[in-house]
């Protein structure tokens, strides 16, 4: 492609990505599954962290998020080399149907007062097969749109993603009030989530077989030996790309951070907050928490592909580390419901920055037999950083979740994401 040609394909409206056959048809995929991820996930934690029959305190709640992640962290790698070698419309197929069962299992879980273990690992397989699916669908991508409009087609594709998995949760929060917040009631909300797996899956068969890649194997001919080498594999990839490299750094510190205001937030909307005005705590705080967070993703969708145009990414990286690590302190440290809401609101939209300018980065610059692999490590990275950084906070963290000393650590890392970047992408320049 000539740098003219690029520089229109940048260009592009929404309208004209709507009219592409194929981005259309992965987006509503995308949509349905990720309406599907908002209702699960709302259900999930109306089931366990604001359920009268239930409690809920830091280190349960650092221990869901190893349950729900870390093994998956682990398998994340071989799915990738899976991803570069299985037809990729396939895999989108059977995944979602399988997501299905999986969610109509964790209901059942649900409905039967089951805890701990059970079910985590019954919400774990729900989780593993969604990012097994998403990272499917961001390694085709490229398939279905001009790679110079990969950082607008991810921008509206994730935008308006995260906005239906916020009315998912929504529907999740209005269903949990016609359904019950017992046990019983919570299972019938949590069970919604298949109807957005059947209708992902229904609408990824209409893709020909072999149009979402892979378009070549680069992997040995034995499969054992191919899924073993998934790690190893992502990893020199992304190594030996200086933009991806730097990128996982500023995306990871990112993560690091979010994980301990999360962390914070759950606990302060459970046992601290009041409501406020229009403004409400508990579980329909959290509610108005992933709406903030659904308008700064928004404004982020809007925002990336003018900024990366205008300055370039990496000084959009770093402006946005720096404008969540002021988010942090100025919005975060008083600890109130409106600065929460606000603090959601810049921090969540700073992160959805970053994240376009990583996948875009490795969704341009990684060949294609390699990039499953890579966005499965990127998911994996990903994983460990958030349940790392929630772990180490649940032991310092009170039960009501106030921790100023906690808020201003997660500033911080902000902060050294920021160096670190620098760092990385210099280094790896000489290379």
């Amino acid at each position: 492609m000539t740098a003219s040609a690029e520089r229109t394909t940048q260009q592009l409206g929404p309208r004209a990505f709507f009219a592409m056959p194929g981005y259309r048809r992965l987006l509503l995929s995308r949509f349905a599954a990720q309406w599907s991820d908002g209702v699960f996930r709302a259900g999930l934690a109306g089931a366990v962290l604001f359920n009268p029959e239930r409690g809920a305190d830091p280190l349960t709640i650092a221990g869901g998020f190893a349950v729900l992640l870390l093994p998956y962290s682990v398998i994340g790698p071989f799915a990738g080399a899976l991803l570069d070698r299985w037809d990729r419309r396939r895999v989108l197929v059977l995944a979602n149907l399988l997501r299905g069962l999986a969610v109509i299992a964790a209901a059942l879980a649900v409905g039967f007062g089951l805890a701990g273990t059970e079910l985590f690992v019954l919400a774990l397989l729900v989780e593993g097969i969604t990012r097994f699916s998403g990272s499917g669908m961001s390694a085709a991508l490229p398939h279905v749109v001009p790679r110079g409009a990969l950082v607008t087609a991810n921008a509206l594709a994730t935008t308006l993603g995260a906005g239906v998995a916020v009315l998912g949760g929504a529907c999740a929060i209005g269903l949990r009030a016609v359904f019950g917040a017992g046990n019983t009631g919570s299972a019938w909300t949590t069970s919604t989530a298949i109807i957005g797996s059947i209708v992902a899956a229904a609408i990824a068969s209409r893709f020909t077989r072999g149009s979402l890649g892979p378009d070549s194997v680069d992997e040995p001919a034995d499969p054992v030996v191919a899924v073993a080498r998934g790690l190893a594999d992502g990893g020199k990839a992304a190594l030996a790309t200086p933009s991806v490299t730097a990128g996982f750094v500023a995306l990871f510190a990112h993560r690091a951070s979010y994980g301990i205001s999360l962390l914070l937030t759950v606990l302060l909307m459970r046992y601290a907050l009041e409501d406020f005005g229009l403004l409400r705590s508990g579980l329909p705080g959290l509610g108005q928490m992933a709406l903030a967070a659904g308008l700064g993703i928004l404004l982020a969708g809007i925002s990336t592909p003018k900024l990366v145009r205008s300055f370039g990414r990496r000084h959009v990286v770093l402006g946005a580390l720096g404008l969540a690590a002021i988010a942090q302190l100025g919005l975060g440290l008083p600890m109130e419901l409106p600065t929460i809401l606000a603090a959601s609101f810049v921090i969540t939209g700073a992160g959805q920055v970053l994240k376009l300018c990583v996948d875009s980065a490795i969704q341009a610059d990684i060949r294609d037999e390699a990039r499953g692999r890579v966005f499965a490590l990127y998911d994996t990275l990903f994983n460990i950083t958030q349940v790392v950084a929630v772990a180490i906070a649940a032991a310092f963290t009170p039960l009501d979740g106030r921790s100023p000393s906690l808020l201003v650590v997660a500033a911080a890392v902000y902060l050294l994401g920021g160096a670190g970047y620098l760092l990385a992408i210099r280094r790896v320049s000489r290379v």
